[in-house]
């Protein structure tokens, strides 16, 4: 499987390309912006755009999509019921989904928006503005802050550390590095608060 990173200045988001070695059907993941550079990338590797995974609805991550779907024709994956009008097959948590033969996961991680989805393909964790290198996604209020840590560190600290993890913006890390210099996390891990956290879209 191959793995490619594509930088967009909309808002300076990443978007990834996941494909087989030899080329076929291929996943795009966030679309944030379809450039030559980017379509070059993909026509290069013999990959079809079959799939797109929205991380969730945010313009940074999905303003790219109208482009895509009048090139490729790709079935869209997300965790709202529709964006821009475009049809859209609604993911649910910790669902497990053959896509053309890549295996998905899909993970909710609330927090940063109500349809946050992390991916997790092979040991690869995209977490689209869930998690960053150093950081986490930014939140409105103390609430959401507080359920997205819960979030991370329910479903996310406790894979494998050695998970890579490819963010909605920023560089690449790995779930060992953050849980070694990601200040936010570090807290998180030792409070007792978010156990005792009350919210009706709350996951355990």
């Amino acid at each position: 499987m191959k793995v490619f990173f594509h930088f967009s200045l909309n808002e300076f988001s990443n978007t990834y390309l996941v494909g087989p070695e030899d080329g076929g059907d291929a996943i795009l993941i966030d679309p944030g912006h379809i450039d030559m550079e980017l379509i070059e990338r993909i026509e290069k590797n013999r990959f079809n755009i079959a799939h797109v995974l929205l991380t969730h609805r945010h313009t940074s991550h999905t303003k790219g999509l109208g482009t895509l779907v009048k090139i490729y024709s790709p079935k869209v994956y997300a965790g709202s019921p529709g964006v821009y009008d475009i049809p859209v097959i609604e993911v649910k948590d910790r669902e497990i989904m053959d896509l053309s033969g890549i295996t998905v996961e899909a993970i909710q991680v609330p927090g940063h928006t109500i349809d946050s989805f992390v991916y997790k393909i092979g040991n690869s964790l995209f977490t689209g503005d869930v998690l960053y290198a150093g950081r986490i996604g930014k939140t409105t209020g103390v609430v959401e802050k507080a359920l997205l840590l819960k979030g991370i560190k329910n479903r996310l600290l406790t894979l494998d550390e050695r998970f890579l993890i490819f963010p909605g913006h920023g560089t690449i890390s790995a779930l060992k590095i953050e849980k070694l210099f990601n200040q936010e996390l570090i807290d998180a891990m030792s409070s007792d608060d978010l156990a005792q956290l009350s919210h009706p879209s709350v996951l355990t």
